[in-house]
């Protein structure tokens, strides 16, 4: 795939949720199928994802990513990202992890996909 066609996609899949009220997204083409994107997403409550990416879409890997949730108050929700700073924690999914509620919070989590992010903000949206 090249990298037009990843970029398309990313466009698609926030298109996609009614929940997302703005969107700041900026594409940087670095080769046929390497890019930048970097992004930020309002949400109908106010509350933020601040995202990259560093993708190679021919492998259809993405070498460098960070998802970013602020709530209302711009405390910290989540951060997915695969960072190699907590190799001594022995995740077994390392570099891949998940910051949950605060910095010192870490989890193993696997790589998720920006469509697993919004789903899951979406699915916090909903809770009283």
């Amino acid at each position: 795939m090249r990298i037009e066609s990843y970029f398309r996609s990313i466009q698609e899949i926030i298109s996609s949720y009614a929940i997302v009220q703005l969107s700041n997204v900026t594409y940087e083409k670095r080769g046929t199928y390497e890019g930048f994107i970097r992004g930020e997403l309002r949400f109908r409550d106010t509350s933020v994802l601040h995202f990259r990416e560093f993708v190679d879409a021919g492998t259809a890997e993405r070498l460098m990513y960070a998802y970013q949730y602020m709530n209302v108050s711009k405390e910290l929700v989540f951060r997915y990202d695969n960072t190699g700073h907590h190799r001594k924690l022995g995740l077994s999914t390392h570099p891949h992890h998940k910051h949950e509620g605060s910095e010192e919070n870490v989890i193993p989590s696997a790589a998720p996909e920006l469509d697993d992010v919004l789903r899951e903000i979406e699915l916090i949206m909903q809770l009283p």
